[in-house]
């Protein structure tokens, strides 16, 4: 079965990016969400990405 790629309206903090990552990916979406958070100390468009996937997902 393939995961649709969608923000979820239950597990959201700021936007729910990290969530439909994690449900997407499989994992915990706290595990996403460090993931994420340790990434932004690393040099990279990250927080880019996450505000340009925060337009283009759709909402579930």
């Amino acid at each position: 079965m393939t995961r649709r790629l969608a923000r979820p309206r239950d597990d959201r903090r700021i936007a729910g990016v990290c969530s439909a990552l994690a449900r997407r990916f499989g994992i915990s979406s706290s595990v996403m969400r460090l993931i994420f958070v340790v990434s932004c100390l690393l040099p990279g468009p990250q927080f880019l990405i996450y505000l340009i996937l925060w337009v283009l997902l759709p909402n579930e």
